[in-house]
């Protein structure tokens, strides 16, 4: 036995009711003794039944009792009170009782001395002082046989040698139990180790996703995780509220086609394949998805992302979606919109009287040259601002419209290279074209010299410092591609991700105090894609600023 099977805490003796190690260490004693008191016990009631007179002799009578006397030791003795090693004495003693049932029954039964192999086995298996134990395996059974024959004088050198079988016997299962033990000692303290140390990683885990937990339900953002099944493996305090808004009236576990999931306009249900689990679940990766959730007065506008999770062999094991509250930002920019339109209506009414009257000026024949170019200048910036009221309108409805028609692009680049080129020397700018003599394409020459004029008056605008602006144009398999580059101030990677939105204005050029509102670019957007084409920009801060734009020609 070994000392982690002694030394398990103290419990309820019940034979065989439970493992070894669970027992008491009164109960583990007398577990242990237990072979040796049975086999004494059929050995008496042999000898009894066919070698009475056995039972007369002293010696027998006293290796009879002492073994029953042993037994009521390692029963009425509390050993956890002891020292550790204390019940060693009971083989000890075991030895000494053998050796008195020996002398006193050999004649009637010549294998009494087989029983040191109990006490044997106990030592070595105890795990306490090994070397020791082998040792004593066989020098307790040699006792047995020696110090008897010692005590008669009857020393013969026959006698010693036949008396040496019984002892190396015990050696031998001495030395196998010793080993065993030990092994099995080791073991067990790599287990124990092992144990040790899955605790400590299960007490981090579990400390961890306490701290998860708490970090998610802390945030004011939905999250939830599924598995590549679809199965929800966490969903924060956020996300179950979320959940709670869009389960339909009496049904307090929807499933995901269950849930109120309606579109943009608030009313129309999301096709179950739409809806931002079912995509996330299906792989998607995607950001800003705008969803409403739940009905009535209580319906909530939420952008959801979603990312893979990736497994260690690069499989997909599941998603994490991340659903935002946008209510409050949704009708923010929509009370922006409706002001903007508003304001370009009011605006639109005063802008067509004044265009009709300076019209009806402009068509008195007496009227004096200086005075007409006053009414020019006068005509040009008002048609300026009704257009840039009607663009507010169109862009805001989606309804920008272009009138596309044979034009050569080449000459609206000379054209707004021209016109800017004043405020250009200004700012000390040097303004050139890179362009070919000749380029048509099919588009609305108008909208597309705006754009123009955008792009060029943005790159001399934020050129605070002087530098270069160069327009380029070239045709790319029937695409027209036009770039305008400037040297100026440039952008942040931040900055270009927003540089499209109405209104926007970076940090540094609101310091520098660049005069602006923040449409024209958005403008300029709309107008290239109405004409089905695209625009990109490249620009590092402090290097200068390149937009891009192509159009079918």
């Amino acid at each position: 036995m070994s000392r982690k099977a002694w030394n398990e805490p103290s419990g309820k003796f019940l034979l065989f009711s439970r493992p070894f190690h669970e027992y008491s260490m009164r109960g583990r004693v007398a577990l242990s003794q237990l072979p040796l008191s049975v086999t004494v016990a059929l050995t008496a009631l042999l000898i009894l039944a066919y070698f009475p007179g056995t039972l007369l002799n002293p010696l027998f009578l006293s290796f009879l009792f002492s073994q029953a006397a042993i037994l009521i030791l390692c029963f009425a003795i509390p050993w956890d009170r002891l020292p550790y090693p204390s019940f060693l004495v009971i083989p000890f003693l075991d030895l000494v009782s053998i050796a008195l049932g020996r002398e006193g029954g050999q004649d009637s039964l010549a294998g009494i001395s087989l029983m040191a192999v109990f006490p044997v086995i106990w030592l070595c298996a105890s795990g306490v002082f090994p070397r020791t134990a082998v040792a004593l395996s066989f020098l307790g059974p040699l006792g047995i046989i020696w110090v008897p024959l010692l005590i008669r004088g009857d020393m013969t050198g026959p006698d010693l040698a036949r008396s040496l079988l019984l002892p190396v016997m015990s050696l031998g299962i001495g030395v196998s139990v010793t080993v065993l033990t030990l092994s099995m000692m080791r073991q067990q303290r790599d287990v124990e180790e092992k144990d040790i140390q899955l605790r400590g990683v299960l007490g981090v885990s579990k400390r961890q996703e306490r701290l998860l937990n708490t970090v998610l339900d802390t945030v004011h953002l939905g999250v939830l995780a599924v598995d590549a099944e679809g199965n929800d493996i966490l969903m924060n305090r956020k996300q179950r509220a979320h959940h709670l808004l869009a389960s339909p009236p009496g049904n307090d576990d929807p499933n995901e086609s269950q849930l109120l999931v309606f579109d943009r306009d608030r009313t129309t249900l999301v096709p179950v394949e739409q809806r931002p689990v079912r995509r996330a679940i299906l792989g998607e990766e995607f950001t800003d998805y705008l969803v409403w959730l739940g009905a009535g007065d209580e319906q909530r506008a939420v952008s959801t992302s979603a990312r893979p999770m990736i497994d260690q062999d690069g499989n997909f094991a599941g998603s994490v979606i991340v659903f935002s509250d946008v209510t409050d930002l949704v009708k923010a920019l929509a009370a922006k919109d409706e002001f903007v339109a508003n304001v370009s209506h009011e605006f639109r009414t005063p802008l067509t009287s004044i265009l009709g009257y300076v019209e009806l000026m402009l068509d008195d024949e007496a009227l004096r040259d200086d005075k007409r170019g006053f009414l020019e200048i006068i005509r040009r910036n008002s048609e300026r601002l009704l257009t840039l009221v009607s663009d507010l309108l169109s862009s805001r409805n989606g309804q920008l419209v272009v009138t596309p028609h044979a034009v050569d692009v080449a000459e609206l680049v000379r054209a707004s290279i021209t016109a800017a080129l004043p405020r250009a020397t200004e700012s000390g700018i040097k303004l050139r074209a890179d362009a070919p003599d000749r380029l048509e394409a099919h588009v609305d020459a108008a909208r597309v010299s705006q754009v123009l004029d955008n792009l060029v008056s943005n790159a001399i605008k934020y050129s605070p410092d002087g530098g270069e602006v160069t327009v380029s144009l070239r045709s790319d398999d029937g695409t027209v591609v036009c770039s305008v580059s400037d040297t100026g101030m440039g952008m942040s990677k931040e900055d270009q991700e927003e540089v499209f939105t109405k209104f926007f204005r970076s940090q540094a050029v609101r310091n520098s105090a660049i005069p602006g509102v923040g449409l024209g670019l958005s403008i300029s957007k709309a107008i290239v894609e109405a004409h089905g084409g695209q625009v990109s920009l490249y620009s590092e801060v402090g290097r200068g600023t390149t937009f891009t734009f192509a159009v079918p020609a």
